[in-house]
């Protein structure tokens, strides 16, 4: 039996060792329970699981042991700063949460969790694309009123809040996709629950190595395990964890299992196994970050390099407040804008054109014209997207072979 995750030093023993081991065949990599039922011994105890009143699995959209444990093993993660406080603690009391086969099905399950019709909610102006349309176009069609926070600062939360009490969650994106400029989780979660509203923090980008958004006080937090989490490109999925335990239980659990958002038992045993080397792979990625971003700010056709590390980042100061580390995120304007960006994609050799991140492998694209490419150009230059601006997700490659094709392509 593994030892609690409190009695842990670092994140890397408990993404090797917690939830490992847990099943009855001693395996020693948990097996894919690839199959849509589960067996009962008898008619009592399958009624008894059936209705919660007794562990165990039924039917796998509504739960499944690989999905149980990559979503055990995340919330240990992101409640990671909780748990070494309550080391003899068990940590299912702390947090927990539920996997979804995509990033944005678990974005619209935190919010459908959080609001109904008649409700409102407050959000940034720069999110992930797919996170604005749904609150552009999805979210107003059911009832569900959207009201944008311009100013990115406490003061324009304050402001927000005062002018929206009704709001029921803050949404935030920390660092935003592809901005990298901050929102001070902190302050907004005080503003939220004095105004007696939620809020939840898409904390793809940064990843729990970087910045532990339950820590500062977010009620939710909203991951695409596709990305850093589990690292390869080889999967899609998504989560939300909580410290809100009767949310879990109650609308977030019932709507899962009446929407059908459950990811396949192949992805979730795939996200597991890179989870293991997470810690690795964050530890170099955020590494060799720092060093392109140096090499680009210091290039004479980039006009600006958006790095959480870098002194001249506009919210550094909040940075060294919110974050561990900086993370494998840069976003950099070129001064020749649209056609030095779609130029430069198409010189790279070692980067990927591509338009996910969080891979070993470097990606890069051009957002104005492929992930934003939906978004009116008003509003996406409002969101700090510029024709210019160029997304780069750093791998694990040699930093010099990296800075070396950068270069080069521009």
């Amino acid at each position: 039996m593994k030892q609690n995750p409190g009695k842990y030093y670092g994140l890397s023993t408990l993404l090797t060792h917690y939830t490992e081991a847990d099943h009855v065949e001693n395996a020693h990599l948990s097996p894919i329970f690839q199959n849509s039922v589960f067996v009962f011994n008898d008619t009592e105890s399958g009624a008894a699981i059936a209705a919660g009143q007794a562990p165990g699995y039924y039917y796998s959209r509504l739960n499944n042991p690989n999905h149980q444990q990559l979503a055990t093993k995340l919330a240990a993660l992101e409640a990671w700063d909780l748990i070494q406080h309550n080391p003899d603690a068990d940590p299912h009391t702390l947090a927990g949460g539920l996997v979804y086969a995509s990033g944005m099905a678990a974005a619209t399950a935190a919010v459908l969790a959080c609001v109904q019709a008649g409700d409102s909610l407050l959000t940034q102006v720069s999110l992930y694309d797919g996170t604005y349309q749904l609150f552009k176009k999805i979210l107003p069609k059911y009832g569900i009123d959207v009201f944008w926070v311009t100013d990115n600062t406490p003061a324009g939360w304050e402001t927000a809040f005062k002018t929206h009490p009704q709001a029921k969650l803050a949404y935030l994106e920390t660092p935003a996709n592809p901005s990298l400029r901050l929102t001070d989780i902190e302050a907004v979660a005080d503003l939220a629950h004095q105004h007696g509203a939620r809020v939840a923090v898409d904390n793809t980008f940064a990843t729990p190595y970087c910045q532990r958004p339950l820590t500062l006080g977010a009620d939710l937090v909203v991951h695409s395990t596709t990305k850093f989490l589990s690292g390869h490109g080889q999967l899609i999925g998504g989560a939300v964890l909580t410290t809100d335990l009767d949310l879990l239980r109650g609308e977030l659990l019932t709507n899962y299992k009446l929407m059908g958002p459950t990811p396949s038992p192949m992805d979730t045993w795939l996200a597991n196994i890179g989870l293991k080397t997470f810690d690795l792979r964050m530890e170099r990625q955020c590494s060799n970050a720092m060093q392109v971003a140096q090499a680009l700010e210091n290039h004479p056709e980039v006009e600006r390099v958006y790095y959480p590390g870098l002194a001249s980042h506009p919210d550094y100061s909040l940075v060294q407040k919110q974050m561990m580390e900086y993370g494998g995120m840069i976003s950099f304007e070129l001064k020749g804008g649209l056609e030095a960006g779609k130029r430069m994609m198409n010189r790279v050799k070692i980067a990927t054109l591509a338009v996910s991140l969080g891979n070993v492998d470097t990606l890069i694209q051009h957002p104005a014209s492929m992930t934003h490419r939906n978004t009116p150009r008003e509003e996406r230059l409002a969101a700090g997207i510029s024709d210019g601006l160029v997304r780069l997700s750093v791998g694990i490659e040699d930093p010099a072979d990296l800075v070396r094709d950068l270069l080069e392509a521009i």
